[in-house]
């Protein structure tokens, strides 16, 4: 009988590492005899590179994995090389399998949770099964520290990069708009924050008209996806998030090529960012005020498409000509950010989006683009980003580039017409619609989202983007 096999993980904190079980110590390249005391022979076929592993079987016939933890280098992905570890393994543990952690500091064992928590994620949820089959596990973490709370973070944090991971790689038929937003509304009263949705004639009557003009093609009608989290007394929203959720993009009437049509169901890999951070930060009850707006609609091909030539107005007022269909993100972001700041004024706004190709010519799938004209928004999330290797580089937002955004019929056009600048087009244009905020910032997405994967056959999603800001909603937090 076919079925799909769900590992639970329980972690646990013990003191003592009990060597006639079974259980797992990593090891630093070149370091083999640190640890030398818990393994069964001298010289095993093992020198601790990265993303390695290996089995030993002790005396009593007990599994030990060494597990390759690498250089100094690597220590911004750590995570990955228990992920590796626990795909290829843990159909052998049985109920219980000891972490010898007495060797790693906090942001180690951290990054070791979220990796094999994020070996849990099951991309066949789709297929035809006949039983889903549950078991659960206890990892138990041996450290003489109290890391009960550093556990229960990385297991929430694993989760949260699952759980966005699964809504971008839902197939567009299901994951409509209407779905994001019930989405969201489960996932507060879960995890204890507010959400809002807006639905057609909310939008219709706050003046969403971008949104609504993007919505327009498709059988499926837009939403705005308000959620709150506050932990402070005061009112004041420290920071704004805000998502590109376009569930379906064809291009509209200025039409996608039918090659890799499919992968346009992660053209809300922002949104997903936005939706996870906030269940996450509610989860870890940090203390601060965030809001995260998802302006979520599919890009369809009707005869109520929008169209080229059209001139469309939008949350801000001002009005936009539109120069490409295609180029629809920036639309229903423009509205997303301006509402976020007239409605909340918060100190820090920042959108992220799967908006350009451009930024995969320039990045390739390394980095995401940057866009800030605040300098200390972009070292604080630039050093995070090398911290966590979810990278951002930055790109210039000089005045020059603002002459390609000029209309002669509205405010503004949406696309420059031009093979070159794409991504720093695109920012220019949401810049506009900032009020010229002194704390925003554009993050492009596109290249590092989705893409291929050594744990999937086709590309898919990659959970980037939850450890980066929630490290930067995190650092504003502790001050």
């Amino acid at each position: 009988m076919a079925f799909l096999q769900y590992i639970i993980m329980i972690y646990t904190n013990i003191q003592q590492l009990d060597t006639t079980k079974d259980f797992i110590i990593p090891c630093k390249k070149g370091e083999l005899k640190s640890i030398q005391q818990f393994l069964p022979i001298e010289n095993p076929d093992f020198d601790g590179s990265f993303s390695t592993h290996q089995l030993l079987y002790g005396t009593t016939g007990n599994r030990i994995y060494v597990v390759g933890l690498g250089e100094d280098k690597n220590a911004a992905q750590l995570e990955n090389t228990f992920y590796k570890f626990a795909f290829e393994t843990q159909k052998y543990w049985g109920e219980e399998i000891q972490f010898f952690a007495d060797g790693l500091n906090d942001e180690a064992i951290l990054k070791s949770v979220i990796g094999l928590e994020m070996a849990q994620y099951s991309i066949g949820e789709f297929k035809s099964t006949k039983e889903d089959k549950k078991i659960s596990t206890t990892i138990s973490f041996s450290s003489e520290k109290k890391i009960d709370t550093i556990l229960e973070e990385g297991k929430f944090t694993g989760e949260t990069i699952n759980r966005i991971k699964a809504l971008v790689d839902a197939p567009p038929n299901i994951k409509t708009p209407e779905y994001l937003g019930e989405w969201a509304k489960k996932s507060a009263k879960k995890a204890s924050y507010k959400c809002t949705v807006l639905h057609q004639k909310d939008l219709e009557k706050q003046g969403f008209d971008a949104v609504l003009a993007v919505g327009k093609g498709s059988i499926n009608p837009p939403v705005v996806i308000i959620n709150e989290y506050k932990a402070k007394k005061t009112d004041k929203i420290d920071i704004a998030l805000v998502g590109k959720g376009i569930t379906f993009d064809s291009g509209g009437l200025s039409i996608k090529p039918s090659t890799n049509l499919s992968y346009m169901k992660s053209d809300m890999g922002g949104a997903a960012v936005v939706l996870g951070v906030v269940e996450l930060v509610a989860k870890l009850g940090l203390n601060i005020n965030i809001v995260g707006i998802v302006a979520s609609a599919e890009n369809a091909v009707d005869a109520n498409s929008y169209r080229p030539g059209d001139v469309i107005n939008s949350y801000s007022g001002k009005t936009i000509e539109i120069i490409d269909t295609d180029a629809e993100g920036r639309l229903v972001l423009a509205d997303g950010i301006n509402f976020a700041i007239k409605k909340y004024n918060p100190e820090y706004i920042i959108d992220l989006a799967t908006l350009t190709g451009s930024i995969v010519r320039t990045f390739g799938y390394a980095a995401a683009g940057m866009f800030t004209m605040n300098q200390e928004m972009a070292n604080t999330m630039s050093a995070i980003g090398f911290k966590v290797h979810e990278r951002v580089w930055q790109l210039p937002m000089f005045e020059d580039y603002e002459a390609d955004l000029q209309s002669d019929v509205a405010d503004i056009k949406n696309y420059n017409g031009k093979p070159i600048e794409g991504a720093i087009n695109a920012a220019k244009f949401l810049e506009s619609f900032t009020e010229k905020h002194e704390k925003w910032m554009h993050l492009d997405i596109a290249g590092v989202a989705f893409g291929s994967s050594p744990y999937a056959k086709m590309k898919s999603a990659s959970g980037y983007g939850i450890q980066l800001i929630t490290n930067f909603v995190k650092e504003k937090a502790s001050k």
